[in-house]
């Protein structure tokens, strides 16, 4: 059988027994992502085969995007039983599913694309509420008690 003729997750675990770095379900996941990062394109863009493609930038905001949607708050714990901790996690498999012919990338597109992104943990939990909605008493680094009379 062709390499082109492989399933996707047999394309899978094809690579993880030459790497096994990250685990099965992270490539489905990234796949994931990838689709809804098209999706969210505009229409105009989203129907032409070449400004379809999307810069290792916008994969992995699609992925931070997802992650934080799908796991909330759990999203670096869940990237880190995965083995992705970085960006360039990413754009490791992505480039491992390039090889194995079910992506496609252009001659311009390389691993420090995803490089670029600052740290993917951070990413992951910006501006998440970990709280009970309640400001952090910076003196003690513990939640505040609400005010009498208000909600919290």
């Amino acid at each position: 059988m062709g390499t082109a003729e492989v399933g996707f997750w047999e394309a899978v675990d094809e690579i993880r027994s030459r790497d096994g770095r990250y685990r099965r379900e992270a490539y489905g996941f990234l796949m994931a992502a990838l689709g809804a990062t098209v999706q969210a394109l505009p229409a105009e863009r989203r129907g032409n085969s070449v400004t379809r493609h999307l810069s290792g930038q916008e994969l992995l905001q699609g992925v931070i995007r997802l992650a934080r949607q799908e796991f909330g708050r759990f999203a670096p714990v869940v990237f880190s039983e995965w083995g992705i901790s970085s960006g360039e996690d990413i754009g490791c498999m992505v480039f491992q599913l390039v090889e194995s012919k079910q992506l496609s990338a252009r001659r311009e597109d390389t691993i420090e694309d995803f490089r670029r992104g600052g740290e993917l943990f951070e990413a992951l939990t910006d501006k998440l509420d970990f709280g009970a909605g309640r400001p952090l008493d910076e003196r003690h680094g513990r939640l505040s008690r609400p005010e009498p009379g208000t909600k919290g």
